[in-house]
């Protein structure tokens, strides 16, 4: 039997090596005074000091997926969006609870790696974090055959943040007649891919579909939102933020509750937003109720913000955006 190599078992040590070399100037400019160790590092190093300044710092840490966006990516061979994706949808999850971001830290994995690839997914996760203000510390990248599908990758991310204690936002004080603003998603963000690419199945991605105006491919790849600079607008302004829900897994029915105190619940009101084009399509073409709709969706609400009903329209003016979608009633099983 002739001799083994890691590369004819399917890993391509100098492939990786090829990646880093491709993305390294990207990462680097995420960096600030704090990073002391970031790229080629077996850890990321951060300076804890900027914590100082804080009465009581609280650290927030979140890590999710785009799930099957990928396959999406790949199918139009753009792999730009989903790294904005994987940042702004981890960003988002800390800052419910009013964080800040500091670090964020990607894997990657895929069957084969290909280096323009994965140069081009971190690329776009460089630029959400220099958008949001963090570093991207470090991360992995994986060549995993016989794991991952030929063509295939997995794309993962992991955020640290942090928050005073008493800047804290955990629904705690939300309470029967508190006003749901509701904020624009981008379009799916980073869920319902799944049932969406089996509603779209045979369809041409490049194709234009009347009703959007644009390729079908390119809608679906919109990148996820980040609602961070939203929030802190309106902390500026003095509006009291009561809870903040992201719609994630779960749609509208799901996420709501995660943020409520006992014996509350949230109405949103069908009507108070328009629901985006794309979404019509694909409740039209996969002849979908409005309940699986509303669970797998976010139909056109990215986040749902809770403020005291007196502060509604202060926080709408403020924004210049979103929509008065519901209220804050006393849940009927209570």
């Amino acid at each position: 039997m002739s001799a083994v190599t890691y590369q004819a078992a399917g890993v391509d040590i100098a492939a990786g090596a090829r990646a880093v070399e491709l993305m390294k100037d990207a990462v680097r400019a995420t960096y600030g005074p704090e990073v002391l160790l970031g790229i080629g590092a077996f850890g990321g190093l951060f300076d804890a000091a900027a914590l100082r300044g804080m009465d009581a710092p609280v650290l927030v840490a979140s890590t999710d997926g785009v799930g099957t966006k990928t396959k999406i990516a790949s199918a139009l061979a753009r792999y730009d969006t989903v790294g904005h994706d994987i940042v702004n949808h981890c960003v988002n999850d800390i800052l419910v609870q009013g964080a800040r971001p500091l670090f964020f830290l990607d894997y990657i994995a895929s069957s084969k790696l290909d280096p323009a690839m994965v140069a081009a997914v971190v690329s776009g996760a460089a630029a959400a974090c220099q958008a949001a203000g963090c570093a991207l510390l470090g991360g992995e990248t994986a060549e995993m055959p016989g794991v991952y599908a030929s063509g295939e990758f997995d794309l993962v991310g992991t955020i640290v943040g942090v928050v005073d204690r008493a800047d804290l936002i955990d629904g705690s004080t939300i309470q029967p007649g508190d006003a749901v603003i509701g904020l624009a998603s981008s379009g799916l963000h980073t869920n319902g891919f799944s049932l969406a690419r089996r509603v779209f199945e045979g369809w041409d991605l490049r194709a234009e579909p009347p009703e959007l105006g644009r390729p079908l491919g390119e809608a679906l790849l919109a990148p996820h939102r980040s609602y961070l600079a939203e929030v802190q607008r309106l902390r500026q302004a003095g509006v009291a933020i009561k809870g903040l829900a992201h719609i994630t897994g779960g749609g509208l029915i799901d996420n709501p509750p995660r943020i409520l105190p006992a014996g509350t619940a949230i109405h949103l009101r069908r009507g108070s937003w328009p629901i985006p084009p794309l979404f019509q399509l694909i409740q039209r073409a996969g002849q979908i109720d409005d309940a699986e709709m509303a669970h797998v969706f976010n139909l056109g609400l990215g986040m749902l913000m809770v403020t005291p009903a007196g502060q509604a329209a202060a926080a709408l003016d403020t924004l210049g955006e979103g929509w008065l979608v519901g209220e804050v009633a006393a849940a009927r099983n209570s």
